[in-house]
């Protein structure tokens, strides 16, 4: 998590799967001959955890390894940075090692990878949570329950969620300013997003684009469609959950909650949705802004930070990385995702898997409860470049010098919006989203050509779906 690594991370924070979406699903394929048991691996002794390298820099190692040997001088730990260009390759890399007899005792994994990886290769965290349950009250105390459902699958508990990132709204305050408008309300709709977004549009010059998105799974086109009512899959939950929600929750936290997300059939051609598409594409047509581009999104820092950009879908690792290009507190903000009709918002998060692979279950548990406490995060995460899955670590104080001004924006898009949501992210979640980027990019080239490249997203979503990863 160093400064040198931003604009990758950058890339990352932005969504799982990019152009390596197609390795993945060819990869997790093959997942039973990958897994054999009977392949010898070189083992030093140590427990192995595997993160993302560019997100995870040495001063960030250092810390845990650190802090975690004060703790269990008696366990050796090894963080492997696995250096990936996104999530997708990360997750193939991963498999590779498997396949090749150095599998990791435990795994970085993001929402867009929990449901493939509890599914196919991950250990159930029920038995320890339940032990230790009085050591983990002051951690679901102080961790909002979506997150933690997003870390189950049919009922039982995978990760406990350490950071997560909401698709807030953020905006320039110099381009605000210079549209002679002020700072939206947090109930603002989208006819007032539309509004504004016009509003810069006069008063800046052609080299300016009011909103920009990027297509990808996490902030493109899916938060549209959750203030729409709608989702890409259609949504419910696994039974189940009962023994963590009773245990740890008061009933109104508790109320509604069950087993883990399902996401199933596939519901690109409900109204609602070709509904959202048909906003976005008028947004394109009136030039308030350009048709989504993949890739890695690496240029809008820049492009934000000098006011050719006026708004765009964020979490709070943005709060970090604003500051890291120069820009000073009050020269950017951050509101919610404007109301449609509903103000439900899209998250992701991320905690560490254990691998059913792993002879070093105990002692893996144990470096997942180091990795979660408040003390842990507190070093990991000073410099904003995520939002910690603790609520207490949200202070005046951590965003003082940096900003946003309406900070309390980033956790309060859980606490005051409780049905805000996990990303849809089933087990087939790499070729769900393939699907996804590429007719959402044909769907918006012209109002025209929408339907048809609509119905054609959901008879290719029909198809992944009904692979078994």
């Amino acid at each position: 998590m160093t400064d040198s690594h931003f604009t990758r991370r950058t890339l990352l924070r932005y969504g799982a799967y990019g152009a390596g979406a197609a390795a993945l699903a060819g990869t997790a394929a093959s997942w039973d001959r990958l897994t054999g048991a009977d392949i010898p691996g070189r083992d030093d002794g140590s427990l192995v955890v595997a993160t993302l390298g560019p997100a995870y820099g040495p001063e960030a190692i250092r810390t845990l390894t650190e802090g975690f040997k004060k703790v269990h001088p008696d366990i050796r730990l090894r963080i492997n940075a696995v250096q990936a260009t996104d999530w997708s390759d990360f997750f193939a890399k991963i498999l590779t090692q498997i396949a090749a007899g150095t599998a990791p005792d435990l795994v970085y994994v993001a929402t867009e990878g929990v449901q493939l990886f509890a599914q196919r290769l991950g250990v159930a965290l029920d038995k320890w949570v339940k032990r230790d349950a009085a050591e983990l009250r002051e951690y679901f105390a102080d961790v909002h329950p979506s997150l933690v459902e997003s870390m189950m699958y049919e009922g039982s508990l995978y990760q406990l969620p350490v950071e997560f990132n909401a698709a807030d709204m953020y905006l320039n305050s110099q381009v605000l300013k210079r549209a002679g408008a002020g700072f939206p309300a947090a109930d603002w709709t989208r006819d007032d997003f539309t509004e504004l977004l016009r509003d810069m549009k006069k008063s800046s010059g052609s080299q300016f684009t009011p909103y920009f998105w990027t297509n990808r799974l996490w902030g493109g086109v899916v938060p549209w469609l959750f203030a729409n009512g709608t989702n890409l899959l259609a949504e419910s939950k696994a039974p189940g959950g009962a023994w963590l929600w009773d245990g740890f929750y008061p009933s109104a936290q508790r109320q509604g909650r069950g087993g883990g997300f399902r996401w199933t059939t596939p519901q690109a051609t409900d109204a609602r949705v070709e509904e959202s598409y048909d906003y976005l594409a008028s947004l394109i047509q009136e030039d308030l802004c350009t048709r989504p581009e993949g890739g890695n999104g690496q240029n809008l820092i820049g492009v934000f930070s000098t006011g050719r950009v006026g708004v765009t879908p964020a979490g709070g690792f943005w709060a970090g990385g604003l500051h890291l290009a120069g820009m000073k507190p009050g020269s950017f903000d951050v509101q919610y995702f404007p109301r449609w009709r509903t103000q439900r918002m899209q998250f992701g998060a991320a905690g560490y898997a254990l691998l059913r692979t792993s002879k070093k279950q105990d002692e893996a548990w144990e470096f997942i409860k180091f990795a979660a406490r408040r003390d842990t995060l507190m070093r990991l995460f000073e410099t904003n470049q995520t939002t910690p899955a603790r609520r207490s670590m949200l202070t005046a104080d951590r965003y003082r010098e940096i900003g946003p001004r309406h900070w309390q924006v980033f956790y309060d898009t859980l606490d005051k919006f409780p049905d805000t949501g996990p990303i849809p992210a089933p087990p087939q979640v790499a070729e769900v989203e393939q699907v996804l980027l590429k007719h959402t990019g044909t769907a918006l080239s012209s109002r025209r050509s929408m339907g048809p490249a609509l119905r054609r997203m959901q008879s290719d979503l029909e198809k992944a779906m009904e692979r078994d990863v």
